[in-house]
């Protein structure tokens, strides 16, 4: 019974070989049925020829920012953080990454004053979790396509803390996470002080099988003093910088929405982790509780057209 199944270009070939008005048939419709044969052949031969597929990857143009923010919240002001430019995540489901944390919208967990923003994780329990901080975003209220993002902040500090400064779309118009993607413009974890992390996330580059792209900094005294978090982000690439030095860049390679997903809009996230799958790889020490993430200022530039 072996060989019973053969490549259907071959067997409608020796079919017509067998035909005995063959030699009836123009010399071009013999042509056209070997070259028929060969191509079924090529695609599915070990080594054949394969049409490699549409790269349309975009040109540098070296896009330049305005020079005044378009959108940004400097928190000059006291009280909750300004609700025309942000709304909270709220809840304790572990949020994809087993953390500890509730986050809520309490004011002991974040508020502004003297000129910062502060985000504080607490033991404290609520709704069956041990642990509050807070998650803002800017959904709806700050949606961005393209520009320059730049945060200035003061980490915290501890075994267990994960804070992060980070992007999310908008409307997941390529599908749930990671099809839609994500940009970490800053992430931190308490056991492995003063290493900042940049990330993208797509479908293609991810944690989850990987193959994330991502870029490590050691910054002395990320606990003790501001730094300045920035992406430039444009339809040639995402630019990671910190205090205004670039240490990593994601290129647009020009292959679908599985590789680039960043032509769509994107909001921001701030918030305070603890736990979870990376904020607790290490253990966590509840005794360095409370701890804070502080936020000078938020800004957002447009990319200037070309």
């Amino acid at each position: 019974m072996a060989n019973l199944v053969k490549h259907p270009g071959t067997h409608l070939f020796h079919l017509y070989m067998k035909n005995p008005i063959k030699d009836m048939v123009p010399s071009l419709i013999t042509s056209c049925l070997f070259l028929l044969l060969s191509a079924c052949s090529k695609k599915d031969t070990p080594g054949g020829s394969i049409p490699p597929p549409v790269v349309n990857k975009p040109v540098d143009k070296e896009w330049l920012f305005e020079s005044n923010p378009t959108w940004s919240d400097e928190f000059d002001y006291s009280g909750l953080p300004n609700t025309e430019k942000w709304g909270y995540d709220i809840g304790g489901e572990g949020w994809g990454n087993n953390e500890l944390q509730y986050y809520t919208n309490n004011s002991n967990n974040v508020s502004v004053g003297n000129g910062v923003l502060g985000i504080t994780a607490r033991k404290e329990n609520m709704n069956g979790r041990e642990y509050t901080s807070t998650r803002l975003v800017s959904k709806g209220k700050g949606d961005f396509l393209y520009g320059r993002i730049e945060v200035k902040a003061k980490l915290p500090t501890g075994k267990g803390t994960w804070p992060a400064i980070w992007m999310l779309p908008t409307d997941w118009a390529y599908g749930a996470w990671p099809k839609s993607g994500e940009i970490d413009i800053m992430e931190h974890v308490g056991y492995d002080q003063n290493k900042v992390h940049i990330s993208v996330h797509t479908e293609a580059y991810n944690h989850s099988i990987n193959t994330q792209k991502t870029a490590t900094k050691v910054v002395p005294g990320v606990s003790e003093e501001f730094h300045i978090y920035r992406i430039d982000w444009t339809p040639y690439s995402v630019k990671g910088f910190i205090d205004g030095e670039q240490m990593y860049q994601f290129i647009n390679e020009g292959k679908g929405y599985a590789v680039w997903p960043f032509d769509k809009k994107f909001h921001l996230l701030l918030n305070l982790a603890f736990g979870g799958n990376w904020g607790g790889a290490q253990g966590i020490d509840s005794t360095v509780l409370p701890q804070k993430m502080e936020v000078d200022y938020v800004r957002v530039y447009k990319m200037i057209e070309k």
